[in-house]
């Protein structure tokens, strides 16, 4: 499904409500995650078959991976630095 101007304008505006009222309640929240929750949400109003579910299914894989893969790269250049002896 394209986005016509409409679809794209509700995506946007539902985006940043949440961005905004996870703001104002100090939730820490991923704009990249929200804005394509909305637009993948916006698909799904209008019909479930114009979302690409597998290409959603591997978004979120990727978003599982990404912070533990982060976790694992700050461990190792720690341990790379502290054996160095350039860390505190």
């Amino acid at each position: 499904m394209k986005l016509e101007p409409a679809t794209g304008m509700s995506a946007q505006l539902m985006g940043a409500a949440v961005i905004q009222g996870a703001t104002f309640i100090g939730l820490p929240v991923s704009t990249t995650h929200v804005i394509t929750g909305a637009v993948m949400g916006v698909g799904a109003s209008r019909k479930l078959s114009a979302v690409k579910w597998g290409l959603g299914a591997s978004i979120a894989i990727a978003w599982v991976v990404t912070i533990p893969a982060a976790a694992v790269i700050a461990w190792i250049a720690y341990a790379i630095l502290h054996t160095a002896g350039l860390s505190g």
